[in-house]
């Protein structure tokens, strides 16, 4: 092992090693939190000064993270700056930015590559360099490494570079989170890999140990193509169910009594986050120079793109059955996050679905216990805030369309108050008569 390697293990195995977590966004701000939990010294490095502010002064800005948890992580040393000098002091520096798509569904590395670019005047000798942010295989060792040795530090020696997916579920109440999700590391050498396994080995409790950077970006991508193929897969048998005269979700409950070989996915009014509608076609543009056409994943994507308009659809309809246009009726989508219990509109089907109301002119609102007040976004803008949504509300409505399944939704005072709403989640199994399975 060399001097350096050596070094950075004692640092990790006696803590006395500074963690830099640069993007404090819903991956990294949990990242950072768990290594001050794990006796690091930690600093939070952001170019955005209100999320800084926020969090030197004790306060949280996402909803399922509490403001006791930054006070106590404040407690232990952890601060939050926009300057990327602070970089200097770090010995582990984890890149935890967004990557987006392109109009053209092109990947869009510019928040990994800047960052990398702003962090090059201030690395040094025995760093650990370990990038988070979901990419198409081949990104670290192919964008990052001639970056850093462009520098004049030679990877695996000097310093060390990895590859380590994040792996987030906000709002799961199963109980996990980043402390006990198994961690994929992948290291451009050997070298590499022993600092990587031990930094996280220090933070989390396992860790899954893969050949390569590209071994470990290209699994990350597995993971979510999984999942939206396979929901594609049930939004499109939902479509033809609904022909049919089916539910579809009494199909998959009946089909979910075999114990084995089958696996329940959930239809929906399409994908949202930050990771299932985006990651997989960073894998299908990195094929295609590799001459492979990835039509299944992408054949998987134009379904799950689509059902929003398959929603619009169902509320039109259901509209003209009461004798109404969809233009100047009230509608009311109910729940605007991607998932439930989140307060994360990233990429969510329910801004699809306001755009789609507003262009039809629709008198739209919305309604979301975690998002109080429409965020700025960067595709989208609606100056608006949440209404009320107590039962006895809904009848203010001429349609309630249910985007996201909140726990706190009064599902039966709802569905006895509306007077239509358009059920895009299978909350009621039953027949109602003001109820549009979508």
């Amino acid at each position: 092992m060399s001097v350096h390697a050596q070094q950075f293990q004692d640092r990790i195995d006696d803590r006395t090693a500074c963690v830099a977590v640069v993007g404090l966004g819903y991956v990294g701000l949990p990242l950072a939190l768990t290594c001050a939990r794990a006796g690091f010294r930690v600093i939070g490095l952001d170019t955005d000064p209100v999320k800084v502010e926020k969090l030197n002064s004790g306060r949280s800005y996402i909803a399922h993270i509490h403001g006791e948890e930054i006070a106590a992580a404040r407690q232990a040393g952890f601060a939050a700056t926009g300057d990327f000098v602070a970089a200097e002091q770090a010995d582990v520096i984890v890149i935890c930015v967004p990557t987006p798509l392109r109009e053209h569904r092109e990947p869009d590395l510019s928040f990994v590559l800047d960052t990398m670019d702003a962090l090059l005047p201030h690395l040094r000798s025995g760093q650990l360099i370990s990038l988070e942010s979901t990419t198409w295989p081949g990104t670290t060792e192919e964008e990052l490494q001639p970056r850093i040795e462009s520098a004049g530090l030679t990877v695996g020696e000097e310093v060390f570079l990895v590859f380590s997916p994040e792996r987030q579920d906000p709002g799961n109440k199963a109980g996990f989170d980043t402390h006990n999700i198994p961690k994929v590391c992948g290291g451009v050498t050997d070298v590499c890999l022993q600092a990587g396994v031990a930094f996280y080995s220090a933070v989390v409790e396992k860790v899954v140990p893969v050949s390569s950077p590209k071994v470990a970006e290209m699994s990350k991508l597995l993971e979510n193509i999984h999942r939206a193929v396979n929901i594609g897969l049930v939004n499109e048998l939902k479509m033809a169910a609904d022909r049919m005269g089916i539910d579809i979700h009494e199909v998959i409950d009946a089909a979910a009594t075999k114990p084995f070989g089958f696996v329940p996915y959930m239809p929906g009014p399409g994908l949202g986050g930050h990771c299932i509608p985006i990651d997989p076609f960073y894998l299908t543009w990195k094929a295609r120079e590799y001459g492979v056409n990835t039509r299944f994943i992408e054949l998987a994507g134009e379904i799950n793109d689509k059902m929003p308009n398959w929603v619009f659809g169902k509320i039109a309809e259901g509209l003209n059955l009461h004798g109404k246009a969809v233009r100047g009726s009230k509608v009311l989508v109910l729940g605007v996050a991607y998932k439930k219990n989140i307060d994360d509109m990233r990429a969510s089907p329910a801004l699809d679905i306001l755009e789609l109301l507003r262009s039809y002119g629709a008198d739209y609102a919305y309604a979301d216990p975690h998002v109080p007040a429409f965020p700025r976004l960067r595709d989208h803008e609606f100056a608006m805030k949440s209404m009320n949504y107590g039962p006895k509300h809904m009848a203010d409505y001429d349609c309630v369309v249910l985007v996201t399944d909140h726990d706190d939704f009064d599902y039966v005072g709802i569905q006895q108050h509306a007077r239509l709403i358009i059920d895009t989640r299978g909350i009621y199994r039953k027949t109602y008569p003001n109820v549009i399975k979508a």
